[in-house]
């Protein structure tokens, strides 16, 4: 009898551990969705005349309002903590939003200048729009934040290929859900938005993992008929 439990315990120990560790994946591989259908920037001007567009793209939102070189600093955070360690990967982009004004075109191509020799630029994006549509695309997010005064926000945002905002249900700190990272914080992005952007980045990978697989699948099944 106690060979039997013995090898009982060896073989289903295992099987219990892997279903276990696997379910623990499904249920934590999904970042949470916060808002749905949140606006896009397809109508905003963008420099130099790039396309900007927040459909079929994983994107960082950004706020950076009238005077984009006062926020430097939340520029350059952002930029090494969380672009340079995603830009490589396909469909992703960062788009900086800020009021259409001359001043802000120019602090904004300056600002894009002085990141320029730290990496690739390709991917960032500068777009504006009249401060109405500003601050339409702000509070289509559902942040239950605010804007300052000049149209700019610390917090940036995590918006998958769908147009939902992407983030915490509940976050340790506040005890309520976490719409946006706090890009003055370099604990922030390396503690939490680093990690979330992880997870999703895993979700859709897992999606296109199964989407193969099926389609090997359905061939292989047209082969054999």
């Amino acid at each position: 009898m106690k060979k039997y439990i013995v090898l009982g315990v060896l073989f289903v120990l295992p099987i219990v551990a892997y279903l276990f560790f696997a379910s623990g994946v499904n249920n934590f591989v999904k970042l949470p969705v916060l808002t749905e259908n949140v606006g896009n920037v397809n109508a905003f001007r963008a420099l130099d005349g790039e396309v900007a567009d927040l459909d079929n793209r994983i994107t960082v939102l950004a706020f950076f309002g009238d005077h984009p070189g006062t926020k430097k600093g939340n520029a350059f955070n952002a930029n090494q903590k969380i672009y340079k360690r995603f830009y490589q990967f396909t469909d992703f982009q960062f788009v900086a939003v800020l009021p259409d004004k001359r001043e802000t075109e120019e602090e904004a191509r300056a600002l894009k200048t002085e990141l320029s020799p730290l990496t690739d630029m390709g991917k960032w994006k500068f777009v504006f729009g009249s401060e109405r549509a500003v601050e339409d695309l702000f509070y289509s997010l559902g942040s239950h934040g605010e804007l300052d005064t000049d149209l700019s926000a610390s917090r940036i945002f995590i918006i998958d290929r769908e147009r939902n905002l992407r983030g915490r249900d509940r976050d340790d700190d506040t005890g309520g859900p976490l719409y946006g990272y706090d890009a003055t914080s370099v604990a922030v992005l390396n503690n939490k938005m680093i990690d979330d952007m992880k997870i999703l980045l895993a979700e859709y990978r897992l999606a296109l993992k199964k989407n193969d697989d099926v389609s090997r699948r359905d061939s292989y099944l047209k082969q054999r008929k």
